[in-house]
């Protein structure tokens, strides 16, 4: 886990100084190929070899870590109503009987359906060869957006192989039904069939998933071709039929890594694979009606509204990558951090629109350092617990660099009858406020349904902290409150009593479950999510003109929010130090020298000059801005 003490505040400040640099979009590294004349039919006439006893270990392993690992059981149970463990000894019981055992496929199926029934995209039943390394997918997206009746429509979004639909069905035509069944129907029967935290997150995965399925985490479809019915862009009904395409997968993907405390959704990620293979970012960017700037991990952007020029950022992930070496993590950590500062400080002081809109997630600790950015206040980063067993025990005693901290508690436990362990942080304070503010103006917040794990903590924390509005776009975050180990990463930890799965199989869970903070302090993230302030209903100029109206909405916001600057420099003088304020929206600065107060001082909107006496020598200042009795800015600045 990264320190703050790792990180050079001057060098951050350097960065913040610098312009963004533009990056063209990479090109991808093929994960999937198109199986050419492949049909799922023929897919599944020969898919599955797993005998009998290999499906007892993979029931047995599957009770083992949902009762001795898994940190949410007791929440899913009494929020649910749901009982898994059960579910899984009648499996078990069912296998026990002698006779002819069922397909292959239905055993996955009750698998998936097990897994699924705790609602935790975290916590997920990997399917073995050859369904992890297939999709099935159809080239277009479809999005929901207003309708003119005041309920929704289903917007055609991106279609990424005109050849292989109709001439008219382009992007703007309206679906109206699926396989003959009404596309607000079809899509609520689709969402009931996967997982999802609150109502929110199943009807937005159901929609995501709809048209591209990765059977490592889903059973493949049901039908071996789609129908679909859609008005034109002439008002004209049509309809056409073609099959699902089969993908296969020619590189695997990482799995989680218990080392580095993640949070984030495979099923997103293996979506937006797909969606890659079909349409490549380069090829995206240029479709784009957005015409965003590219750096690392961030799409950026002016945005011009009625009311004004504000800086829109998105943030497309918080993964980092896979790294050799600690130093490599540290660099790309430190490049993430970097990127996102000197992108927010060269975007206008009106105002800046945060977007993270379906981010999978990824490092925590990506996420909450962040936050320290866009806020004056000294950050809080969210507390995990372990679930109290005599497994989870085990792994803090032998494990001790991932589950050390958990340790006192756990044992504790055993004569308290604690369900849960004490919290710790996975994110070191230290780190999380190791830099500071740098962008001062008002600060919007836009969430979707999508966003999950480590976007949604970054969500919790913007709103602990109070850093501004919170406008969804759903009513609910994907409430993805925990930190999600792979079973591979328990074997490392564990050689008994974990054992391999056969044949590629896999399940993923979350080992921690996350506490916010501030207002909500103690409240758990998972299923509860991060509720909106403001809501906001996608339209079709969202849809396909860049977030018109929705770039309007957070502009409206931002509009009535006070604007703030503080800007500083200083120059050493004979036993003095000369100040440079340029300041906005505040009537005091108070200065700091090397951590030591030196003076309190009024003043007024513009440019001021200070001069601190009886300073010698200094290498750092800091300036903590106030309007009346109320700290709403801090900013550095650093003398060689």
């Amino acid at each position: 886990m990264p320190s703050g003490d790792i990180f050079d505040p001057a060098a951050m400040a350097a960065a913040a100084a610098a312009a963004p640099v533009p990056e063209a979009a990479p090109e991808p590294t093929p994960v999937w190929t198109l199986i050419q004349g492949l049909t799922l039919r023929e897919f599944l006439s020969d898919a599955g070899e797993l005998t009998l006893d290999e499906r007892r270990a993979i029931v047995e392993q599957a009770l083992l870590v949902l009762e001795q690992n898994y940190a949410h059981l007791p929440l899913k149970i009494a929020m649910h109503g749901v009982n898994p463990l059960q579910r899984l000894k009648l499996l078990r019981a069912k296998l026990d009987r002698p006779g002819t055992p069922e397909p292959e496929l239905a055993f996955h199926a009750e698998m998936l359906s097990i897994f699924h029934s705790v609602r935790d995209l975290h916590t997920l039943y990997l399917l073995p060869e050859p369904f992890n390394n297939t999709a099935a997918t159809l080239p277009f997206v479809i999005e929901e957006a207003a309708g003119g009746d005041g309920g929704s429509q289903y917007l055609v979004s991106s279609v990424d192989a005109p050849a292989l639909v109709p001439a008219e069905f382009v992007p703007g035509v309206v679906v109206t039904h699926w396989n003959g069944v009404p596309i607000a129907r079809a899509v609520e029967v689709n969402g009931s069939r996967f997982t999802g935290g609150n109502p929110a997150a199943r009807h937005r995965r159901a929609l995501a998933t709809l048209t591209s399925r990765s059977l490592v985490v889903h059973l493949p479809p049901d039908e071996e071709w789609v129908e679909l019915h859609y008005i034109d862009l002439d008002g004209k009904p049509q309809q056409f039929s073609m099959e699902w395409l089969v993908l296969r997968r020619i590189i695997p993907p990482a799995p989680p890594s218990g080392s580095l405390p993640l949070g984030f959704d495979l099923e997103g990620q293996e979506v937006a694979s797909i969606r890659a293979f079909l349409n490549p970012p380069a090829k995206a960017a240029e479709a784009s009606p957005s015409a965003y700037q590219a750096t690392g991990k961030f799409l950026w952007r002016e945005v011009a509204t009625s009311t004004g020029t504000y800086g829109h950022i998105r943030i497309t992930g918080f993964q980092l990558g896979e790294f050799a070496t600690d130093e490599a993590f540290q660099q790309a950590f430190l490049k993430f951090l970097n990127d996102f500062v000197a992108i927010a400080t060269h975007l206008p002081e009106a105002g800046l629109i945060i977007d993270i809109r379906n981010n999978p997630g990824g490092v925590i600790a990506a996420g909450e350092t962040l936050l320290q950015f866009l806020t004056p206040k000294k950050i809080q980063p969210e507390s995990a617990q372990m679930l109290c067993s005599p497994l989870n025990l085990r792994l803090s005693r032998e494990s001790p660099r991932n589950y050390g901290q958990w340790a006192a508690s756990l044992e504790q436990s055993v004569e308290t009858g604690a369900v849960y362990s004490d919290a710790f942080t996975l994110t070191a304070p230290t780190l999380a406020n190791a830099f500071g503010q740098f962008y001062h103006g008002p600060v919007v917040l836009i969430t979707d349904a999508r966003c999950y794990s480590t976007a949604d903590i970054f969500a919790a924390g913007f709103a602990d902290h109070e850093i501004g509005d919170i406008i969804g776009t759903d009513g609910n975050t994907g409430a993805g409150g925990g930190n999600v180990v792979d079973h591979t990463d328990l074997l490392k930890a564990l050689r008994e009593p974990y054992e391999d799965l056969p044949r590629g199989a896999g399940m993923t869970l979350a080992i921690r479950r996350m506490l916010r903070v501030g207002g909500s302090a103690g409240v758990p993230l998972e299923d509860l999510g991060v509720l909106p302030t403001v809501g906001h209903q996608l339209t079709a100029a969202d849809v396909l003109h860049g977030n018109q109206d929705l770039m309007e909405r957070a502009g409206s916001i931002l509009h009535g929010k006070p604007v703030r600057r503080l800007r500083l420099a200083a120059v050493p003088g004979d036993a003095s130090l000369t100040v440079a304020l340029d300041t906005l929206g505040l009537d005091r600065a108070d200065l700091y020298v090397d951590g030591r107060p030196r003076g309190s001082y009024d003043i007024a909107a513009g440019e001021s000059t200070v001069v601190v006496p009886g300073v010698v020598t200094a290498t750092k200042v800091r300036a903590e801005g106030f309007l009346g009795e109320n700290l709403v800015a801090v900013a550095h600045t650093f003398l060689d």
